[in-house]
C-alpha cells in the first residue's frame, strides 16, 4: 500500500506547520467512522473503507484527514481521478496542512498523465524547509521522473494517436493472472502463462480465428505442463519450438533455467535444458528467440553483469548447440533490472523492461534497434501512456509492426493481470515484416534437402539473413517489407539456386511461398542466372549481378575440376546480327570476371545465341525480360 505509506509518512511530519485545520475540533461521530475505516484498511479491505470515510466527511465537511485518507485509498485502487478529487477537497480545507501531501498528490496527477501539474506539486513539496532525508530523496526521485515525462511529451507530441487497450476477452483471460504473450508469425496461435494455485504456473494456447477473435484457451499439450514451477514462455515464429523458464526441472543447474520443447504430432516434446552456455546456477528467464532461430535473448542475474538482472544473448552454432551467453553491454544494461526481452520479427527491434534507465518511476518498456554493423542503439523509452508510473511487463508486437499485446491489471480485468491488445504509437514501431516459406528439394527425386539459404538486399548487396533449412528441406524466413531480395541456396553436390524475389510490393504480414529445386552437379546440368544484368545495349555488368556471379565463383572453387560454358541470350529487339554479337560479349564479360578472380581460363568457355532460342513470347516486356538471360552449363567434371 505504497500511497497509504506516503500518507502515513506525511501525518508524522506536520507538527512544524501552522494550519487552520484543527483535528481536535472534528465531529466525534465523524472520528468514529474514520477509525472504523482505518480498521478496514488495516485488514486490507480497501473498498469497504470507502463508505466509512465518506460517512465521516458527511458528518464533518472540514475533516481534512478523512479527505486525505480517502484519496489514499483511491490511489491504492489506481482510481487516480477520484484520488485527485479528494486531494483537491483536502487542500481547500487547509492549503498549509495539505502542503506535505503534495508528494502523494503528485503521484496521482502523474498517474493520469498530468505531468506538468505533478512537477509543480513536487516542487512545492520540495520547498518545505527541513524535510527528512527520506522525504527529500523520495521527492527528488519523483521530480526526475516528472521532468523526464514533460520533456518526452514535448519531443513526441501525441498528435492523433489514441491509446485504447482492448481486453482479449473471456476465451483468453480468467480470474487469475495471464502474462508473457507470444504469437506465431502468421497470427494463428497465441501462447501465454497463466498463474495457478500457489507457485504453480501453466502454459496455455489459444487459436486465433480468421475474424481475429480467440478460441477458448486450453493447456498446451504434451508433458510440458507437468512440472508446477515454470514462468516466461516464447514460441518460435514458425510455431515449431517453445522456449521457457523452469524451476527444479530434472537436470537443472540451480535457480530458474531455460528449456526448449519441440512440436511433435503427439504434442510438445519432453523439455530439454539449453545447457551450461545459456544457464547457470543463478536465475535465467524471459527467453525470446529471433525469427531465424539463430539468437536467443534472455535475462539473468548471474555475476559479472552491470546490475541486478541483465540482458544476454546466445547464438546458435552450426552444430545446433548454443554458444556462450554474451552480456548485451552497458548501453542497454544498468545498475537496475533489465528483463522481458522481445525480439521482433524484423530481427532488428528489441523491446525490454528496465527500472534503471530514465523513465516514469518503475519498470518501463524500452526499445533498441540493431544498426547496419549489428550494434544496438541507445534504448528509447516507449513513452506515456504505454509506460506509466506503475510497473510495465512483457510486450509482444505482431509482424505488422503495429499491433501489440501486453499484460495489465486495468479496470476491466477479469481478475488479476489480463492480456490486452493495442496499437503502438508510430515512432516506437518496428519495421513491418512479411514471411517467406517453402521447401528445398532434389529436382529429380523430389526429396527434401537440408540446405543453407542466404538472402541479400538487392539495393545494398548486403546479406540480411543466412539460415539453415530443417532436415526435410523446409525453411521459414521473416523479412522487412518494402525491399527486393536475391535468394541463393547452396548444398554440396548440387548446383546453387539463385532468384530475385521482388517483395517490395507485398503488404506486411503476408505470405510468399517458394519451393526451390536443386540440380545435382552432373554433366549437361544447367542453371539460368536470372539476376545477371547488363547496362542497356552493353556488356557492362550491373552491380547487382555480382551477387549471383560470386555464387558461381564459389561453386567453381568448391569443385576444382568443374568446367562450365557461359551462354548468352537476348530478346528480338534490334538486328539479329547485333543481338548475336551482344549476347556473346555479355557471356564473355562473365567469363572475364571469373578469370579475374582466379578461375583457370581453361575451365571456362562462352557462346552467344542472340535471339535464336527464346523461352518466352517476345511480344510482351515480361517475355522479352525472360529471353534476355545468361546461363551456365556443366561441360566437364
Amino acid at each position: 500500500m505504497k500511497y497509504l505509506l506516503v500518507l502515513l509518512l506525511a501525518s508524522f511530519s506536520l507538527g512544524a506547520f501552522a494550519q487552520a485545520y484543527d483535528s481536535d475540533k472534528v465531529n466525534k461521530r465523524a472520528i468514529d467512522a474514520y477509525e472504523r475505516a482505518m480498521l478496514r484498511i488495516r485488514d486490507g479491505e480497501l473498498t469497504q473503507a470507502i463508505p466509512l470515510f465518506k460517512r465521516a466527511i458527511d458528518l464533518d465537511k472540514n475533516y481534512a484527514d478523512a479527505y486525505l485518507s480517502l484519496a489514499g485509498v483511491y490511489a491504492e485502487l489506481k482510481d487516480y481521478a477520484m484520488s485527485i478529487e479528494y486531494y483537491d477537497k483536502a487542500r481547500q480545507v487547509d492549503p498549509i496542512y495539505f502542503q506535505f501531501y503534495n508528494l502523494s498528490y503528485s503521484i496521482n496527477l502523474a498517474g493520469l498523465g498530468r505531468f506538468q501539474e505533478a512537477l509543480d506539486a513536487i516542487n512545492s513539496f520540495l520547498s518545505i524547509p527541513k524535510l527528512s532525508d527520506r522525504s527529500r530523496l523520495s521527492g527528488e526521485h519523483r521530480k526526475r521522473t516528472y521532468e523526464f515525462a514533460v520533456q518526452y511529451a514535448q519531443k513526441h507530441p501525441a498528435g492523433t494517436y489514441v491509446f485504447a487497450p482492448k481486453n482479449l476477452g473471456d476465451n483468453v483471460n480468467s480470474p487469475t493472472a495471464e502474462y508473457y504473450p507470444s504469437i506465431t508469425i502468421n497470427d494463428s496461435l497465441l501462447v501465454f502463462t497463466r498463474r495457478g494455485q500457489g507457485f504453480r504456473e501453466d502454459f496455455f494456447q489459444s487459436t486465433i480465428l480468421p475474424d481475429r477473435t480467440y478460441d477458448r484457451a486450453k493447456p498446451i499439450g504434451g508433458v510440458i505442463n507437468e512440472q508446477p514451477s515454470k514462468g516466461a514462455i516464447n514460441i518460435s515464429q514458425d510455431g515449431e519450438w517453445l522456449l521457457f523458464a523452469g524451476y527444479n526441472f530434472p537436470g537443472g543447474y540451480g535457480d530458474f533455467d531455460l528449456y526448449i520443447s519441440y512440436y511433435t504430432p503427439e504434442g510438445w516434446s519432453l523439455p530439454e535444458n539449453l545447457g551450461r552456455n545459456v544457464n547457470s546456477e543463478f536465475w535465467e528467464s524471459a527467453p525470446s528467440l529471433s525469427p531465424d532461430k539463430k539468437a536467443l535473448y534472455f535475462s539473468s542475474t548471474r555475476p559479472g553483469g552491470y546490475g541486478d538482472a541483465d540482458l544476454y544473448v546466445s547464438y546458435r552454432q552450426p552444430n545446433g548447440r548454443w554458444g556462450p551467453a554474451q552480456n548485451m553491454g552497458p548501453n542497454i544494461n544498468t545498475k537496475g533490472k533489465e528483463q522481458a526481452p522481445f525480439i521482433h520479427a524484423d530481427n532488428a527491434t528489441l523491446y525490454f523492461t528496465s527500472n534503471g534507465l530514465p523513465g516514469y518511476g518503475e519498470n518501463d518498456l524500452f526499445l533498441t534497434r540493431k544498426g547496419p554493423n549489428n550494434e544496438w542503439s541507445i534504448p528509447e523509452n516507449l513513452g506515456y501512456p504505454i509506460n506509466t508510473i506503475e510497473n510495465e511487463g512483457s510486450l509482444f508486437v505482431s509482424a505488422d509492426g503495429k499491433t501489440a499485446i501486453y499484460s495489465s491489471d486495468r479496470s476491466d480485468t477479469r481478475g488479476a493481470l489480463d492480456l490486452y491488445s493495442f496499437e503502438l504509437r508510430p515512432n516506437v514501431r518496428p519495421a513491418k515484416t512479411l514471411y517467406v516459406q517453402g521447401k528445398v528439394y532434389d529436382i529429380k527425386t523430389g526429396k527434401g534437402l537440408p540446405s543453407g539459404i542466404e538472402l541479400v538486399d538487392n539495393s545494398t548487396q548486403q546479406t540480411v539473413s543466412t539460415i539453415q533449412t530443417d532436415e526435410t528441406g523446409h525453411y521459414f524466413i521473416t523479412l522487412p517489407v518494402g525491399k527486393d531480395y536475391t535468394f541463393t541456396v547452396n548444398r554440396k553436390g548440387y548446383l546453387f539456386f539463385s532468384e530475385l524475389y521482388p517483395l517490395s510490393g507485398n503488404p506486411p504480414d503476408s505470405t510468399y511461398r517458394k519451393d526451390i529445386p536443386l540440380q545435382p552437379v552432373e554433366l549437361n546440368a544447367s542453371v539460368v542466372l536470372k539476376n545477371i544484368l547488363f547496362e542497356t545495349n552493353s556488356a557492362k555488368l550491373e552491380p547487382i549481378s555480382m551477387i549471383e556471379i560470386n555464387k558461381l565463383l564459389q561453386l567453381m572453387n568448391e569443385n576444382p575440376t568443374l568446367k562450365v560454358q557461359i551462354n548468352g541470350y537476348t530478346d528480338n529487339v534490334g538486328k539479329p546480327a547485333d543481338n548475336l554479337k551482344l549476347s556473346e560479349a555479355r557471356a564473355k564479360s562473365v567469363v572475364d570476371y571469373l578469370v579475374s578472380k582466379g578461375i583457370d581460363a581453361k575451365r571456362l568457355s562462352y557462346k552467344g545465341f542472340g535471339e535464336t532460342k527464346p523461352v518466352a513470347d517476345n511480344t510482351t516486356e515480361a517475355g522479352r525480360a525472360r529471353n534476355r538471360r545468361t546461363e551456365f552449363v556443366i561441360i566437364g567434371q
